[in-house]
Parts: C-alpha cells; structure tokens; sequence
C-alpha cells in the first residue's frame, strides 16, 4: 500500500486528506467544502533534510519529531543534529492500512532511530465530526534514544474566531514573539488578557485580521487531568463550527499556541493565517532544552497515546452559514 500517492478518508460531508509522500500531511479538512486547515504559502514538493520550514508549503497538518526547533543533541552514538520542525515531515510515509473511514501510516526519523506511526478515525457524531488519533513512537536504534514530539495542526482564522483554553490556564510560557511584542523567550504572559511591551493590553484569545502581523508561540505549564486541563479549542463562529482538540496529560502534559495573523514567514509574500493548537510532550520547542519533561525510549520500547478533534456545529451558525 506504499505506493498510494494520497488517502482520503470520510464521513458524511466531511472529508480528510493525507499525503503520505508529503511526510503523512493532513493537506485538507474540509466539512461541506468549507476548508478548516491553512493552505499551502508555496507549492508542494518533495523537501529535503535540511531545508527550513519556510522554504516549503508550510500549511496543513504535520508531525514534529523527535524536536520542534533546529538543534543539537547528544546520545550514546554520539552528537546528532535534527532539522528545523523535525524530521518527518520530510520524508515519505509508508500507508499501512487504509479504508473509507480510516487510515495508518507510519514515518521513520534519519536524525535519531524513531518511528512514529498515526491511526487517524474519522466519524459523524450527533453534533457534527470526530477524528480520533492514536500515535505509537517507538526506538529502532540499540541505545537509548531522546525524543519530543508536538502536533502541527495549522488551523485557518479570521478575525473574531476565538482560542479557548481550561479556565485554570491564567498564564503561559512566551517560546517567541515576532518583533518582541510579548517580550523575550521564558516571559509568562497572562492568558487571556495580556500585557504587550509597550503597556497596552491585548486580548490573546481573540484571532487578529492579517494586517496585525502578529506571531506568537506560547506554551502552557504541565497540565492535569484532574484540574480538568485536557482539551483546548477553536471556536469559529465565522463559518458556523468549533473544533476542540481532547488529548492525555498524563502523556503529553503540555499544550503549544501559534498564533499567527501574517506574521511569519518574514518577508514573504505569502503568510500564515492560522491558529495552531499543538498537544505536546514538552514546554519548549527544542529537544536539546533538557527539564523534567525531557523523555527516553530504551531499545525497542514505544509510547503511545490518543488524541480526538471534535468538529462541532454551532447552532445558528452553522444554519446561516449553509443559508
């Protein structure tokens, strides 16, 4: 099933698109032809190991391991050098099963020996869509093997869509902000009102129109299940729906933002207009950043965990927008 060059998988009027080619992209989620993830800024191609993410499509969903962020890191085989947002999104995926409704593929890293294999479900519930994830990294190497991963899922925003997080989430971890607007790298902000550099305050919650040229990553504390901390949402009343992400915080314990409004890539023409909501296993975007979130498989060992994106109707919304 190798050779598939695309999986689309549906339910109802809502369809998914992967690229294995295209490092296992989900390239498209679309509900009644309403497009919910950011298009590509460039044409897609294949990409090589070490080019940056700006140089290619930049759009969709993709996977981030074994780091977020360009970087160096040490292992019992010595010193190895991982890529800008990670290796797998360079690389082809191998398609391991595949129907109407469902698909698994799996990725294989050439910076560290890991496999990252993704089961993706998707479903018509009573109030919209559901896509229900299962990840499984494992170590294919015979030493110890340091790995992070966070989802990439660029989800499209317009002005006056909303970012909703567990009320118990008051502050969060600057990881950059373009111009410094925010402040500096390690900065806590307060969610969801917070204070910019230059004494005004801005409500982080609410998505900008793209003549902001604003881009800010941010990253919560270690999340808990029992404070009711797992899931994070994107409500967005301009085409009727809200998409909530559901994950494990015994597994992946953090939750990274980008939230971009035409502030990346710099100088390009064409810029990112999204909101991405990125379950992952550390509060930094770089594996060579060690704490106690910082994470090993042993030889041969997996970690798995799920992940769910309800796709909900927002009622009135939605009826006006199919008006």
């Amino acid at each position: 099933m190798g050779e598939i060059e695309n999986v689309v998988i549906q339910a109802g009027s809502c369809s998914v698109t992967i690229l294995p080619a295209l490092g296992g992209k989900v390239a498209s989620i679309s509900v009644h032809g309403i497009q919910l993830l950011q298009a590509p800024l460039l044409p897609c191609a294949p990409r090589t190991q070490t080019m940056g993410f700006a140089e290619a499509d930049a759009s969709g969903w993709d996977e981030c391991l074994p780091s977020v962020a360009a970087c160096q890191v040490h292992s019992p085989t010595g010193e190895h050098s991982i890529p800008d947002h990670g290796d797998l999104w360079r690389v082809p995926w191998r398609v391991i099963d595949a129907s109407t409704d469902s698909a698994t593929l799996t990725g294989t890293c050439f910076s560290l020996p890991l496999e990252l294999t993704r089961t993706v479900l998707l479903s018509e519930t009573a109030t919209g869509w559901r896509l229900s994830l299962i990840y499984t990294v494992a170590n294919l190497g015979t030493t110890p093997t340091p790995w992070s991963w966070a989802a990439h899922p660029l989800f499209i925003a317009q002005a006056g869509d909303r970012v909703q997080l567990p009320p118990t989430i008051t502050t969060l971890r600057l990881e950059g902000s373009g111009g410094a607007l925010l402040g500096t790298n390690g900065d806590q902000v307060s969610w969801p009102i917070a204070t910019l550099v230059n004494g005004s305050t801005d409500d982080l919650s609410r998505a900008k129109s793209p003549d902001s040229g604003r881009g800010d990553k941010l990253f919560s504390g270690k999340l808990s299940r029992a404070a009711g901390e797992d899931w994070c949402a994107l409500e967005r009343p301009s085409v009727g729906l809200k998409i909530t992400f559901r994950f494990d915080p015994d597994i992946t314990p953090y939750l990274g933002m980008w939230l971009c409004y035409s502030g990346w890539p710099d100088g390009a023409a064409n810029r990112q207009q999204c909101v991405a909501l990125e379950p992952a296993t550390a509060p930094v975007d770089s594996l060579a950043e060690l704490g106690p979130w910082s994470r090993t498989l042993a030889p041969g060992e997996t970690c798995s965990w799920p992940m769910e994106i309800e796709i909900e109707k927002i009622q009135g919304n939605w009826e006006d927008r199919l008006a």
